[in-house]
C-alpha cells in the first residue's frame, strides 16, 4: 500500500474490457467482424473526480501488467476487480504459452490484503463464479480473502423486472451518507454475507454489499455491476453514483474506522 493514507489514493482498477467477434448472415452470405469494447467509463471517471489516482488494466492487458510482485502491489491502496475471470490471471503468459513457473497473481492479491491493502469485487458474469461458473473465484486464493460465500454454479441472478435493495446498515461509513435508496438493478450475483462480515445491504436474503476486515486489510463484495447490464440507466445517472463508489473505495482504503 501507498505509504500515506493521507496522500491521494491510488487505485488498481481491472477488467470491464472485452473483445466481440461477429458472424454477419445475410442469406447465403456471412462476413465476420471484431469490435473492442469497455464498460468502465463512467466508474473511471466517478473515481478521477474524487481525486484518486487511478491505473486501468484492461482485461486482456493483465498478463503483461498486472503486478508480479509485493513491491509492485503496495504501491496501490485498493485494487478493484470487475468482470473478469480467475483464468486471466491464472492462465498468464509464462504458464500458457511457455510452461512456465511464475507467481499466482491470485496468490499475490491475497497477501496483499491480509497485509493491509484494500480490494473490492464488483460484480458481473466473469466475477465471483459467474457464468457456467466460469469466474471460478470459489476455487482460488481469493476466496479466503472476500467477505463472502460463493456457489459452486452458475451464481447468476438475472431479474429483467428490476430488483430494489434493501439495507441492514443504511448508516455504515462505506456509503459515505448517500441515500440507501438504490435505484433498480438487473441481476446480480448470488452470494452471503461471511460470518463476522457486514451485509450492508441485500436483496431476497442474497447479500448485495458486503464489507469485512481482512487481517490489516479490508474487502469489498459488491454483487451487482457497476456498469451495463445489470446497472441500467436509472442506476448509472443516479445522482449519488459517484459519491457512492468513491466512498466505497475510500472504506477499502482504510478511510474509516468503523
Amino acid at each position: 500500500m501507498s505509504s500515506s493514507k493521507s496522500s491521494t489514493l491510488r487505485v488498481l482498477v481491472v477488467g470491464e474490457s472485452w473483445i466481440k467477434h461477429i458472424i454477419h448472415l445475410k442469406g447465403f452470405d456471412e462476413f465476420h467482424s471484431t469490435e473492442y469494447e469497455e464498460g468502465a467509463g463512467i466508474f473511471l471517471g466517478a473515481l478521477a473526480d474524487a481525486g484518486y489516482d487511478i491505473t486501468y488494466i484492461r482485461a486482456h492487458e493483465v498478463s503483461m501488467r498486472f503486478p508480479t510482485t509485493r513491491a509492485e502491489l503496495d504501491k496501490f491502496d485498493v485494487v478493484i476487480l470487475s468482470d473478469i475471470g480467475s483464468n486471466s490471471f491464472l492462465l498468464c503468459d509464462e504458464t500458457w504459452h511457455r510452461s512456465e513457473r511464475t507467481v499466482n497473481r491470485l496468490s499475490l492479491i491475497a497477501d496483499y490484503v491480509e497485509g493491509g491493502g484494500g480490494l473490492l469485487m464488483a460484480g458481473g458474469y466473469m466475477s465471483f463464479t459467474g457464468i457456467d461458473g466460469r469466474a471460478r473465484y470459489q476455487a482460488t486464493p481469493l476466496a479466503a480473502v472476500l467477505p463472502v460465500s460463493m456457489l459452486d454454479r452458475d451464481d447468476r441472478v438475472e431479474a429483467p423486472e428490476g430488483i430494489v435493495a434493501t439495507f441492514r446498515h443504511p448508516e455504515h461509513p462505506a456509503l459515505g451518507g448517500t441515500p440507501a435508496e438504490w435505484p433498480i438493478l438487473l441481476g446480480y450475483n448470488q452470494l452471503k454475507g461471511k460470518p463476522g462480515a457486514t451485509v450492508i445491504a441485500e436483496y431476497n436474503g442474497d447479500a448485495l454489499l458486503t464489507v469485512d476486515t481482512v487481517g490489516s486489510g479490508r474487502a469489498v463484495a459488491f454483487a451487482s455491476d457497476v456498469a451495463p447490464h445489470w446497472a441500467p440507466p436509472e442506476f448509472m445517472a443516479w445522482p449519488h453514483y459517484a459519491k457512492l463508489w468513491a466512498s466505497i473505495v475510500s472504506w477499502a482504503a482504510g478511510g474509516s474506522d468503523n
